[in-house]
């Protein structure tokens, strides 16, 4: 893996450019200055940009956040989120007729076209996970308590992401309740990255594609489950998990993934 300076240096390359949100364009407050104007020379370029993000929500609301910081709508052509994907699965009755919604109530727009199927935990058909509840977001254990009795039913996860950084501050996200219910024995299906159908949604095999995101569990493992180049984002999620840049390559074998290059920030 190498130290990438410039985007610029490679971009040519590539037709399409996947890229992750969270951690690499924002960080759930604020922009960030060094992606857009990367983002904005893309888009001079003529190159297809695609957002993918593990967001438990309807790309609409996803474009509506960004559009309230401040981000220009003509980037925002090509959003696609795990919340979109797993909507359209319920909107079908795929796992079933009857839910239960575990997390918190901002995320009721992913089932707002079925929302009189919703039910409580007993008599569900499965159980729509799109992260915490607002008063137990903290507590892990909670749900491995709450869920143990419930695992003879499907969880369907959102978003599997594990944690996410809002600013400096780290918070729990739906893969991790998911990864509890795995625990206890219960079957999860996953909508988002890494997993392979959120892809077909962002591009066909025919382009040539970069993907650059942070997350080396699902924005890096998608990349190379599709066999398509990335970039690692080094100072987003990981942050924490390594001191100096001389360790990143260690940091990748402990998750099991490869990554062409890496930047510190999504930068031009």
């Amino acid at each position: 893996m190498k130290e990438l300076n410039h985007l610029s240096n490679i971009y040519e390359n590539y037709d399409t450019f996947v890229i992750d949100l969270w951690g690499v364009v924002h960080n759930g407050m604020m922009l960030n200055p060094k992606a857009i104007e990367a983002i904005e020379q893309l888009e001079n370029n003529s190159k297809k940009i695609v957002f993918l993000s593990n967001a438990p929500r309807p790309s609409s609301n996803v474009i509506n956040f960004l559009l309230k910081m401040n981000m220009k709508k003509k980037y925002l052509s090509n959003v696609v989120t795990s919340g979109e994907a797993a909507m359209n699965a319920i909107n079908k009755n795929q796992f079933g007729k009857n839910f239960f919604h575990l997390g918190p109530p901002r995320d009721t727009s992913v089932f707002e076209k079925v929302k009189e199927n919703l039910v409580d935990l007993e008599s569900c058909d499965f159980i729509l996970c799109t992260g915490l509840f607002d008063d137990h977001e903290d507590n892990l254990e909670y749900y491995r308590n709450y869920l143990e009795k419930h695992i003879s039913k499907k969880l369907v996860c959102t978003n599997p992401d594990l944690t996410v950084h809002r600013g400096n501050v780290e918070e729990l996200c739906a893969g991790s309740v998911a990864k509890i219910f795995e625990e206890l024995g219960g079957e999860v299906v996953y909508f988002g990255k890494p997993y392979k159908e959120v892809y077909k949604l962002c591009f066909n095999s025919k382009e040539k594609v970069l993907a650059i995101g942070d997350n080396l569990r699902t924005d890096i493992k998608g990349a190379n489950n599709l066999n398509i180049d990335c970039i690692f984002i080094s100072n987003g999620v990981h942050r924490d998990e390594y001191e100096d840049i001389s360790e990143l390559d260690l940091l990748l074998k402990k998750y099991k993934v490869k990554a062409n290059f890496f930047q510190r920030e999504f930068r031009w």
